[in-house]
């Protein structure tokens, strides 16, 4: 991970100390979207406004098609249910945080720029956010993306301030998109793209018909979830910290434990996702019978676990709350602060 040079630290304080001068959080809310087109990359970061209400003055610039995505399914309140959900979606922040909220690493960098703050919201904080992991410092790539990013962003909420129909779309779903062009920075209208389609993996229906042969029904209604645990964890080749996850498998009338197991995020949170249609097999098998039900909270988790769970002749449900699961999980994460 190629971190940031010094010149590449120093521009980067120096546009986010622009930014909070000019606070467009006293006037903006974080629904006022645009985009900013990585001049490296070609790919659009999108551009939300935080601090309001005063409590968390940044810029949160979600990453591409899926990060925009992501950012919409929480103004939504899509995911009121997964209180993880923002550590799950690929941003760059920029932030303004109490000195006790900064890293070893940000203070020798400030030390080494010679910058000094003092107060409540006066120290700016630069973070990546990758799904799976705990927020961390930033590369060298994406500390330039998110220099030029607020600069553009001070450029265009400048503008906004004196017009503020100027992310009024000519064309519905378009976005305001800042792009460097030969003749420099340039507005275009951005139809953003649908994020990319998951792809399932694959379900072997022979093995499904034979387990639904061997294994007798029951009429038992499993909760099944994957959250993240409490705490992070650093490997030593990796100095970024990550959570662990854990899968979570409960007889509903019972909160009897049919499994418990912990995954790792590593190499991408799609991959332990993608885990789950297998390791759910391996419970039951155990289990040693096929239940009647299996209810999830999650939309997506229940697209994943579909194919698998029916080719048993079971049903899948979707519900917004999983009580017996839920009171397992608070009491086991209780034991895990302790």
């Amino acid at each position: 991970m190629e971190m940031p040079t010094i010149e590449e630290y120093r521009r980067l304080y120096a546009a986010a100390a622009t930014f909070k001068e000019a606070a467009p959080w006293t006037w903006m809310t974080e629904e006022e979207l645009f985009g900013v087109r990585n001049p490296e990359t070609g790919e659009v970061g999108y551009a939300s406004i935080m601090g309001q209400l005063g409590e968390h003055l940044a810029l949160g610039l979600y990453l591409g098609s899926q990060g925009l995505d992501d950012f919409l399914r929480m103004i939504r309140g899509d995911e009121h249910e997964n209180p993880s959900f923002l550590l799950e979606t690929h941003q760059l922040q920029a932030s303004f945080e109490d000195r006790d909220a900064l890293y070893p690493e940000d203070r020798e960098v400030m030390k080494a720029l010679g910058l000094k703050f003092r107060g409540r919201q006066a120290w700016p904080a630069f973070r990546s956010f990758m799904p799976g992991y705990l927020p961390w410092l930033v590369t060298s790539a994406e500390a330039r993306f998110l220099t030029v990013a607020l600069e553009q962003v001070v450029e265009v909420t400048g503008r906004l301030a004196k017009n503020r129909t100027l992310l009024n779309p000519p064309r519905e779903g378009h976005v305001l998109v800042r792009s460097l062009t030969v003749s420099g920075w340039a507005d275009e209208w951005f139809l953003p793209p649908a994020p990319p389609e998951r792809i399932l993996p694959p379900v072997d229906a022979t093995r499904l018909a034979a387990l639904r042969q061997k294994l007798p029904s029951s009429r038992h209604n499993l909760q099944v979830d994957i959250f993240p645990l409490p705490g992070s964890f650093k490997d030593k080749d990796d100095p970024r910290p990550y959570l662990a996850y854990n899968m979570l498998v409960v007889d509903a009338a019972s909160t009897f434990i049919l499994a418990t197991e912990v995954l790792s995020p590593k190499p991408t949170l799609d991959a332990l996702w993608d885990q789950a249609p297998e390791k759910l097999l391996g419970v039951l098998i155990r289990f040693g019978s096929l239940p009647k039900q299996i209810t999830v909270r999650r939309p997506w988790f229940r697209r994943l676990l579909g194919a698998t769970v029916t080719g048993l002749g079971s049903q899948i449900k979707l519900a917004h709350r999983l009580p017996a699961l839920d009171e397992v999980r608070a009491n086991f994460e209780q034991v895990l602060r302790r």
